[in-house]
């Protein structure tokens, strides 16, 4: 219990450190004060020498300025363009709704930033492939914020499932569900025009796990249902392309099988009890399995479970990398994580762990198939044209 207090302590209330001056720290500008940004970059900057987050922009400058007040921010601007035209802005970090991703992160190349985009890449797979395309053409790092693959419990699953200890692998299921109390209506997420959907938001998640411990691509959906949201009131002529959950099952090239969960808003028990938030992976192979318990926010608390048929069952926990992967303490979130592997790649330097364009792409693209056999349709495709 000591050990938990001490981690959510030093994860919420980082004692900052002091920023290198040679070279001088990477400059990040942050698009929409959106409620994600804390978490995802504010908190880790604060404890990493060679980053500081120093411009903020809003839709209205009176919310930037609030922002930027409440959290130390340097520059405050009323619209994402100002922030892009700033020269002192090194890196983006672009929060905003997924149907915004696509127009913000390649403007923000375009202007010759390196960006953090948060997941999932965008609405289609086809805008990830031209967003990356992009970065590579002007040599700029762009990632995906899968967050969760940079914790050293995710990468302790990972090195489990590939020394053979549970066999050859047969099934990876995921399971991402929140009580219906967490998402309200009217939130983004439920916005179809905004890349909204469980299978967009938590799926993608999902989607991009599987693949990651399978080691393998899908090949076909073999099932997949959607149950849709409906918001309160909704008129006769309301149109249902909204997941609130989606369950899939999907083929994989190595002859392994996938199963995915996802849900925005699980209806309490029995009417009355609040469903417990679900976050977890398992990994069934020949010989056994893996499950890891909380994948996406480790840092709390995690459980590594590994069962051998016939045999023994262990639980282990991950909380700092090995000797020889990276810097890292039991404190560090899977943002912090993720900021150190960021940062490192900017300055031109290896990552223990990396999210690539190939996992963005697949993932992207697993996602409107997943869309397309629950007969949702994928998301629309941003209006936003790319200049000739």
């Amino acid at each position: 219990m000591a050990s938990f207090a001490k981690r959510l302590h030093s994860t919420l209330s980082p004692t900052p450190v002091p920023k290198s001056t040679s070279p001088p720290p990477l400059k990040l500008g942050i698009l929409g004060a959106a409620a994600i940004a804390p978490s995802a970059v504010i908190l880790p900057a604060l404890t990493h020498p060679d980053v500081v987050v120093y411009a903020v922009a809003a839709r209205s400058l009176e919310r930037a300025q609030a922002f930027a007040a409440k959290w130390g921010v340097e520059r405050a601007y009323g619209g994402y363009e100002e922030l892009l035209d700033d020269v002192e802005v090194d890196l983006v970090y672009n929060p905003l709704p997924n149907g915004l991703h696509y127009e913000w992160t390649m403007k923000a190349l375009m202007k010759g930033k390196h960006v953090l985009n948060e997941k999932p890449s965008a609405n289609t797979a086809e805008e990830t492939r031209e967003m990356f395309a992009l970065a590579e053409r002007k040599g700029l790092v762009l990632l995906d914020a899968y967050h969760y693959r940079f914790h050293p419990a995710v990468r302790r699953v990972k090195e489990i499932v590939e020394s053979g200890e549970v066999g050859d692998v047969r099934d990876v299921g995921v399971k991402m569900i929140v009580s219906q109390g967490l998402m309200k209506h009217g939130d983004i997420r439920f916005d179809y025009e905004l890349g909204g959907g469980a299978m967009m938001d938590l799926g993608c998640y999902a989607m991009n796990c599987i693949q990651y411990m399978s080691s393998s691509r899908p090949t076909s959906v073999t099932s997949a249902k959607a149950e849709a949201y409906i918001p309160p009131s909704a008129p006769a002529s309301y149109v249902q392309n909204i997941d609130r959950r989606t369950t899939a099952t999907l083929a994989l090239a190595s002859g392994a099988t996938a199963s995915l969960d996802c849900d925005l808003r699980a209806p309490p028990t029995f009417g009355l009890i609040p469903k417990m938030p679900q976050f977890s992976v398992v990994v069934t192979g020949t010989l056994g399995s893996v499950e890891l318990f909380n994948h996406i926010l480790p840092t709390f608390y995690h459980a590594i479970t590994v069962k051998i048929r016939g045999g023994h069952t262990r639980v282990e926990k991950a909380y700092k990398g090995k000797d020889g992967e990276g810097k890292g303490e039991e404190w560090w979130s899977s943002y912090r994580y993720q900021m150190e592997a960021l940062v490192g790649r900017v300055r031109g330097r290896e990552a223990v762990v990396w999210v690539g364009v190939e996992d963005s792409v697949e993932t992207m693209r697993w996602i409107e198939e997943v869309y397309e056999k629950t007969g949702m349709g994928v998301r629309p495709r941003s209006s936003w044209v790319p200049p000739v």
